[in-house]
C-alpha cells in the first residue's frame, strides 16, 4: 500500500526551486509541440480496464495521480509525496526495491488529454523519444502498436492522423512496463549484473558512487511530441562537414565542403513530387524528387563548397561558430511539407597514432588537441532532464577549462539538449555505447549471479541492441561536439555486436568519427614503460600526478570530491553531521552511516595536516583545500608531460546524478566546490606551474599560437605577508607545448622549513597584462600546514556592483601591510534568507589575494523575477564571513 511521506523540507525546496528555474522549454520546431504537462498516472494494480477503455475521453481519471512526463514512476511518486526524497539521508532505504516487490509494483498507466484536430492534406504524428522499458499505446479507444514496443533507447513514431477525433479532443493512454530483468541490488557494481540483460541503463542497480534506483527508471523518461507535416516528412537528416588542411582559428579560411542527405517519408497512397532543399549562409541547394507511395527513400543533395567558413573549435582553442541550416521539402505548389532547422558546426575530426606517447592523438581542423576531459554519468538519476540544467552542467565543464566530456557506458547515449550545450561551450564528446566490464563479464566477480561466459553475451536481445544503436546514432550524429563513439566501458560488446558496429553500422551511418572498441582499448592507449593503466583513483600525494606514468590517453583518473558544509546540509541530517575520523596507525576511517551511504571516499591524513578537525563544518572547509590541490596537481601533472607521455586524460569523474560525496566538481544542486576551481586553474590554456618534486617552474601552452616575450615572476610570501622575489625573467613557449625553465626548490625548502610559505608564479605580457597566476601553499618540512593555522586575520575589503541584470562584479582589495587573504569562497545569495542562488557561475572562486593586490570576480546567475537585489557572501581561511550589498 502506498503511503504519504514527509520529505526533508530544505532538500525538497531546493529540488523544487531548481526544477522550477530549469523548466524545459517548448520544442523549437514550428510544426511540433511537447506533451509535457497534464499527465496522470496509476499503478496497474488499481486499474482493471483495458487501454481501449482508458483512452476514451469519457473515462474518468479524477482519482489518478498527477504524473511527471518526461520522467519516471519514482519521479511522480516523489513529486506527489508518496515516496520520500531518495537524495536525502537514508530515505532511499524506505523506498521499495523492484527486485523485492516484483515488476507489477512499478508498472503504471499514463494518460494525457490533448487538443489536436486533423486538417486536410496534413499528417499528424505522435513521437516518443524514450520509454523504459516496454510499452503499449492507445489513442481514442484504439491500440496503435501491433506488438510491444521494447527497449529504453528506441524512438517510436505513430501516424495518428486517421485516429484523431473530429472535434480535436483526444485521449492518449500508455502502459509502461519496467525492464524485463530488474537485477538484484546486492551491493555489486550494477548489483548482481543481470540488469545488463536489458538494452538499458546499468547503474540503476547500484554502483560504488550511487545507491540503487528503486524503480530502475521505469517510465516515459524522454520527450513526447505531436508533429504535423504535409504528405512528406523529413526523417533523420545527416550533415557532414569536411575541412581539409591545417587550419588556424583566426584569419581567412580555405573552403569547406558541406554534404547533406536525409530520409523522406511519403505517408500517402499517391506519388509525391517536389523539391528537397536547404539554405545555408544565404545560399540555397536544391534537388527535384519524386517519392513513391507509402515509401521511405534516402536522398543525397549535391555537395556544397562553403567559402571562407567560420570554423567550430573545442574550448580553449578557438570560437564555437555555428551556422543555421534550414532543410525543407517543398511539394509542387510551393507548399512546405516539412522542415528541419539544424545547427551546423563546420569542423573535421581526424586521429592518428602518436608513436612517442604510444596513444591516439585527436586532431580538429588539422590541429592536434591535448584532451583534458571529464567523465559524465547522467544529469539526474530520476531522469529529470531540462535544457537549462544541461546548459548549466556543461557550462561548468567549460569553466573547468576542459575540452571533452566522456559519457560513461553504464548510463545512456545523451540527449540532443546535452549535445546542444556541448556545441555551445566547445566540449568534445566521447560517447560510450551501453555496456560495462563490471556487468558484462570482464572480471571474475562473486557479486554477480552468472558466470563471465554468460555475462559476456549480455544483453539478451542483440537485434534490439543493434536497432537501438542505429536509432540513437541518427538522433545525435549532426552535432559537431560528438567526436568519438566507444563500444563500451572497459570491455567490448559481444563479438557479433562489435563486428556489426565497426564494419557495417558506423561506416554506413556516421563514418567521419573515431570508433573505439572499448574505453581503455590498446588501439587508443598502450600500457608502456611500466604504466599503471587507468587511475589512480582517490586521494594521492601530489607528486604522483607529476611523476608516475599512467596510460598515455587515460580514460579514467580521479580523486576526492566532498562539497562544502552548505552543500552537505542539503542532504545530511543534523544528527549525522559527524566528520570522518582517520586512524593513521591502521589506515582506516570511522565514518557516519549516512556519509557511508552517500559513498564517502576517504581523505586519509590529508585533512589533519591543516589542524585538528573541530566539527563537520571545519572538516568540509579543510576538504576544499585538499580538493583544490588534488585537481590542480592532477591536470598540471598530465599537462607537464603532454605530447611526451600523454595525448590526453579524462577525470573520473566530474559530476554526480545523486547526492554522492565523491568525484564531483559541483554537487547535485549545481553548487560548485573547490575541485572545480583547482581544475579551472590547473587546466587553463596558458598556465604557469610548479613541480612539487623537483621545484621546476614550467609553462603549459595549450593553444595553437606561440607565446613570446612574457615576463615570468617567481616570488614567495611568508605567513605575515612579507614578499621575497626569487626570480624575474623574460620567457617564451612554442605552440601546443610545455616548457621547463628553472628550479626554485632550494629557495622554497629553506623558506618553508618551519611554518610553510606561499609560492606565487605569474606570467605577464609585454605590456604587463596578467596572463597567468598560480598561488601554492607549501607545507613545512614535516608536511604540515602549521603556518596557516597561525595566520593573522586578513584585511580584505570587498565591494560588489551590478554590471547588468544577472551579472555582478566583485572587487577584492587586500591591504599592503596585511597577510595574504587566503582561499576566499564567494557566493551570490538571497538577501533575505542568505541561501545561495543556484546555479551561479564565477569567473574564479576560492580566491587568494596577495598583499596590496586587487582582484575582480564576475558572477553570472539567473535572477528571480521581482526578487530584491541579491547579496554576495565572502568567507575565507583568515576572513570571517560577511555579506556585501550589490550596488548599481
Amino acid at each position: 500500500m502506498i503511503k504519504t511521506f514527509t520529505v526533508n523540507k530544505a532538500a525538497l525546496i531546493s529540488i523544487l526551486l531548481l526544477n522550477a528555474v530549469l523548466m524545459a522549454v517548448p520544442s523549437k520546431a514550428q510544426n511540433s509541440y511537447e506533451l509535457n504537462s497534464g499527465w496522470k498516472c496509476a499503478p496497474i494494480a488499481k486499474v482493471k480496464e483495458q487501454g481501449t477503455v482508458l483512452s476514451s475521453p469519457v473515462y474518468s481519471t479524477a482519482s489518478w495521480m498527477p504524473a511527471t512526463v518526461p520522467g519516471t514512476v519514482l519521479t511522480s511518486l516523489v513529486a506527489n509525496k508518496q515516496m520520500p526524497d531518495p537524495f536525502y539521508g537514508m530515505n532511499n532505504e524506505q523506498i521499495p526495491d523492484i527486485y523485492k516487490t516484483g515488476r507489477d509494483y512499478y508498472t503504471y498507466w499514463f494518460v494525457k488529454d490533448f487538443k489536436q484536430a486533423a486538417a486536410k492534406g496534413k499528417q499528424v504524428y505522435l513521437n516518443f523519444r524514450g520509454v523504459n522499458y516496454s510499452f503499449d499505446v492507445f489513442l481514442n479507444g484504439r491500440k496503435l502498436n501491433n506488438q510491444l514496443n521494447k527497449g529504453m533507447f528506441m524512438r517510436r513514431s505513430f501516424n495518428i492522423t486517421k485516429w484523431l477525433t473530429a472535434g480535436g479532443d483526444n485521449r492518449l493512454a500508455v502502459i509502461v512496463y519496467p525492464p524485463d530483468v530488474v537485477g538484484n541490488a546486492n551491493g555489486g557494481q550494477g548489483g548482481d549484473g543481470t540488469i545488463a540483460k536489458n538494452v538499458g541503463i546499468q547503474y540503476t542497480a547500484g554502483w560504488d558512487w550511487i545507491q540503487p534506483v528503486r524503480d530502475r527508471n521505469t517510465g516515459i523518461w524522454d520527450k513526447v511530441t505531436i508533429q504535423t507535416t504535409g504528405a512528406v516528412k523529413i526523417k533523420d537528416p545527416h550533415v557532414i562537414t569536411l575541412v581539409p588542411g591545417v587550419r588556424q582559428p583566426e584569419g581567412a579560411q580555405q573552403p569547406a565542403v558541406i554534404k547533406v542527405s536525409t530520409e523522406l517519408q511519403n505517408a500517402t497512397a499517391l506519388p509525391v513530387s517536389g523539391t528537397l532543399q536547404y539554405i545555408l549562409d544565404g545560399k540555397k541547394i536544391i534537388k527535384k524528387v519524386t517519392l513513391k507511395p507509402n515509401s521511405v527513400q534516402e536522398i543525397k543533395l549535391d555537395d556544397y563548397t562553403l567559402a571562407n567558413p567560420k570554423l567550430w573549435w573545442p574550448n580553449g582553442y578557438g570560437p564555437q561558430n555555428l551556422y543555421k541550416l534550414k532543410l525543407q521539402f517543398v511539394a509542387d505548389g510551393d507548399k512546405v511539407s516539412d522542415e528541419e532547422n539544424i545547427s551546423v558546426g563546420v569542423r573535421q575530426l581526424t586521429t592518428e597514432w602518436n608513436s612517442r606517447t604510444e596513444s591516439r592523438q585527436v586532431n580538429i581542423n588539422g590541429q592536434k588537441v591535448f584532451i583534458k576531459g571529464g567523465n559524465w554519468i547522467i544529469s539526474d538519476e530520476m531522469l529529470r532532464f531540462t535544457d537549462a540544467r544541461y546548459d548549466a552542467e556543461v557550462r561548468f565543464h567549460r569553466d573547468m577549462n576542459l575540452n571533452l566530456i566522456r559519457v560513461w557506458g553504464g548510463a545512456l547515449i545523451e540527449r540532443p539538449e546535452f549535445y546542444e550545450a556541448c556545441d555551445k561551450y566547445g566540449m568534445l564528446v566521447f560517447q560510450d555505447m551501453w555496456g560495462s566490464g563490471d556487468c558484462n563479464g570482464r572480471w571474475l566477480d562473486p557479486m554477480k549471479l552468472e558466470d563471465q561466459w554468460t555475462r559476456r553475451k549480455y544483453p539478451e536481445d542483440h537485434d534490439l541492441y543493434l536497432e537501438s544503436i542505429k536509432d540513437q546514432v541518427k538522433l545525435i550524429r549532426n552535432y559537431p561536439s560528438l567526436a568519438m563513439w566507444c563500444g563500451g566501458n572497459e570491455i567490448t560488446p559481444p563479438e557479433d555486436i562489435l563486428k556489426a558496429l565497426r564494419d557495417t553500422i558506423m561506416p554506413a551511418l556516421d563514418n567521419t568519427r573515431w570508433f573505439i572498441e572499448y574505453s581503455n582499448s590498446e588501439n587508443m592507449s598502450r600500457n608502456v614503460n611500466g604504466g599503471n593503466g587507468d587511475g589512480p583513483y582517490g586521494i594521492q600525494p601530489l607528486t604522483v600526478f607529476w611523476n608516475e606514468r599512467t596510460f598515455p590517453f587515460n580514460s579514467e583518473v580521479g580523486s576526492v570530491g566532498v562539497s562544502d558544509y552548505t552543500s552537505l546540509k542539503r542532504f545530511i541530517p543534523k544528527e549525522s553531521m559527524v566528520p570522518p575520523v582517520y586512524d593513521e596507525a591502521t589506515g582506516k576511517t570511522k565514518t557516519d552511516p549516512v556519509w557511508d551511504y552517500h559513498k564517502y571516499i576517504g581523505y586519509d591524513g590529508s585533512i589533519i595536516k591543516y589542524g585538528k578537525v573541530k566539527d563537520a563544518e571545519d572538516f568540509a572547509n579543510k576538504a576544499q583545500l585538499v580538493n583544490y590541490e588534488q585537481y590542480r596537481a592532477l591536470m598540471e601533472g598530465f599537462s607537464s608531460h603532454m605530447w611526451d607521455w600523454y595525448t590526453g586524460t579524462i577525470i573520473w569523474k566530474t559530476q554526480n546524478p545523486w547526492t554522492a560525496m565523491r568525484g564531483q566538481m559541483y554537487d547535485y544542486y549545481l553548487d560548485p566546490n573547490a575541485c572545480l576551481y583547482g581544475l579551472h586553474n590547473g587546466s587553463a590554456p596558458l598556465h604557469v606551474m610548479y613541480n612539487p618534486t623537483d621545484g621546476m617552474v614550467m609553462v603549459a601552452n595549450n593553444t595553437f599560437s606561440p607565446k613570446t616575450n612574457m615576463m615570468l615572476i617567481a616570488k614567495m610570501y611568508d605567513m605575515a605577508g612579507k614578499e621575497t622575489l626569487i626570480t624575474q625573467v623574460f620567457v617564451d613557449v612554442t605552440a601546443a607545448a610545455t616548457k621547463r625553465y628553472l628550479s626554485i626548490k632550494k629557495n622554497i625548502d629553506a623558506a618553508a622549513r618551519e611554518d610553510g610559505a606561499f609560492v606565487v608564479l605569474e606570467l605577464l605580457a609585454e605590456d604587463k597584462t596578467p596572463l597567468s597566476q598560480n598561488i601554492y601553499w607549501m607545507p613545512n618540512e614535516k608536511g604540515d600546514y602549521t603556518g596557516l593555522q597561525k595566520m593573522d586575520k586578513a584585511q580584505l575589503t570587498a565591494s560588489a556592483k551590478s554590471l547588468q541584470n544577472g551579472k555582478i562584479e566583485v572587487t577584492l582589495t587586500n591591504s599592503n601591510s596585511a597577510p595574504l587573504a587566503f582561499f576566499n569562497r564567494l557566493s551570490v545569495v538571497d538577501a533575505g534568507t542568505k541561501e545561495r542562488i543556484l546555479p551561479a557561475f564565477y569567473s574564479d572562486n576560492y580566491v587568494s589575494v596577495l598583499p596590496g593586490e586587487v582582484k575582480r570576480v564576475v558572477i553570472d546567475y539567473t535572477p528571480v523575477k521581482n526578487a530584491p537585489a541579491p547579496q554576495v557572501s565572502i568567507s575565507g581561511w583568515n576572513t570571517a564571513e560577511r555579506f556585501i550589498t550589490v550596488g548599481n
